[in-house]
């Protein structure tokens, strides 16, 4: 997402590189070409038109530092404005009550169904919560079945009745089953239609009048671009929803939605969806995804994803381990798979900053690191633990197993080594070493 916006942008500035300062007569030429990026990456033409006239304004008369360039100064006037577009900063989704009650809205196909269990696992994963999924699209072939599945995969329960075709009584009906079955959080999902249409709405209308839940989301499709922008006026005429969910941010998008729908609506973005498994559900950071726009990576976020996955106690384990080079395979082993969990691998290496647009061409594939299983797989847990003791005819055996070859096991052993050395320099007086050189300089 965003990779043409990034790239365009970066060509409009490129307009006042070598320039001494900022005038009116180069802002201009450089806003006409932001504008045209903007429109391009489906933002809305008033939204595209207000943005650059802000940044007109501020731009013009700034006294630029003679440490500071024209070209980075209109990336920062740019950058902030771009943030304030979305909305400045992140904001919180609202939990409290007993039980609290979330109303999932949006159309048919946005992702409403997904992301109830998303938002139900990140909550009660992360938040502690005790969550009920409720199947009140009534509808849809397949709905009730579909939460059902969702429900089981991250261990939350749903409610639903298989005869009742009555959505309001379904939510009713199960507010009262989470009080006495000690839920303290409802999500509830509700059906939605291919476009909008009259029955739908007040349908919606009704089940927000008898259940008064804490929170109303609005679902919606990245991938629909300006569609997106115009059903979201349409829910909140009618809901006056508290935020917006953007799902598909993984997808082909162009990501005028995200750009335009905060400023058409005024409601913040609160949740983005950036893949298909359960866990890929990011809090929208405003300020981070100007970061990623404008090609300054999101290290904060990949900082994020690493600590969900780090555990202390392991971590002091693996120390000890290496000060006394006793780093081997399942060890080895059990990192890629903590950075596997961490998502998409192009995706966290394109948060790196200055890394994502070296990639953009490049094929990442997830499966990266299957071979480098594959092999530690086939080893037996003797040679895991003592990989000294591999020789022609166990590397061969262990090239056979896992469909390599033995130039790709000696590959494998060859880095392990490497690794494992570096590693016990980093954690003996080598490392100490190195860091006070540094300091030196």
């Amino acid at each position: 997402m965003f990779e043409n916006l990034s790239d365009r942008l970066e060509r409009s500035f490129k307009i006042l590189k070598g320039e001494g300062k900022i005038t009116e007569i180069n802002v201009a030429e450089t806003l006409k070409d932001v504008r045209r990026a903007l429109l391009d990456a489906d933002v809305n033409y008033k939204t595209a038109k207000e943005f650059t006239e802000t940044v007109k304004v501020k731009a013009i008369g700034q006294n630029v530092l003679t440490a500071v360039k024209p070209q980075q100064l209109m990336v920062k006037i740019v950058h902030d404005e771009l943030a304030a577009l979305m909305g400045g900063t992140a904001v919180d989704v609202n939990i409290k009550g007993n039980p609290a009650v979330i109303l999932m809205s949006g159309l048919q196909g946005s992702g409403k169904t997904t992301f109830s269990g998303k938002l139900a696992n990140m909550l009660k994963s992360k938040r502690g919560k005790n969550p009920l999924l409720v199947a009140a699209d009534v509808y849809r072939p397949a709905a009730i079945e579909q939460l059902k599945v969702l429900g089981e995969q991250i261990d939350v329960p749903v409610y639903f009745e298989e005869d009742n075709k009555n959505p309001v009584k379904i939510a009713q009906n199960a507010i009262q089953y989470a009080k006495q079955h000690g839920k303290d959080l409802v999500i509830v999902d509700t059906a939605g239609r291919l476009a909008i249409d009259e029955q739908m709405m007040n349908e919606i209308e009704a089940v927000k009048k008898a259940i008064n839940p804490q929170e109303i989301l609005f679902v919606v499709d990245a991938m629909t671009g300006q569609d997106a922008v115009n059903t979201a006026k349409e829910f909140n005429s009618r809901l006056n929803f508290d935020g917006v969910i953007l799902t598909k941010l993984d997808g082909d998008t162009r990501g005028g939605a995200a750009l335009s729908i905060r400023s058409v609506v005024n409601k913040p973005i609160k949740f983005v969806g950036t893949g298909e498994k359960m866990d890929a559900i990011d809090v929208f950071h405003p300020e981070r995804m100007a970061d990623r726009i404008l090609g300054m990576g999101d290290i904060v976020s990949l900082v994020e994803k690493a600590r969900e996955q780090y555990d202390e106690e392991e971590a002091r384990k693996l120390q000890k381990k290496i000060a006394k080079n006793q780093f081997d395979f399942n060890d080895f082993i059990a990192q890629i798979q903590q950075i596997k969990k961490m998502g998409n691998l192009k995706d966290l290496a394109s948060m790196i900053p200055g890394v994502g647009k070296q990639i953009k061409e490049l094929d990442i594939d997830d499966d990266a690191f299957k071979s480098i299983e594959a092999i530690i797989q086939s080893m037996t847990p003797a040679e895991r633990t003592n990989p000294e003791v591999l020789n022609g005819n166990r590397k061969a055996r262990i090239a056979k197993g896992s469909g390599t070859d033995v130039q790709e096991v000696n590959k494998l052993l060859k880095q392990f080594d490497e690794t494992r050395k570096m590693m016990k320099m980093m954690t003996s007086g080598g490392g100490k070493q190195m860091m006070k050189n540094m300091k030196r300089r």
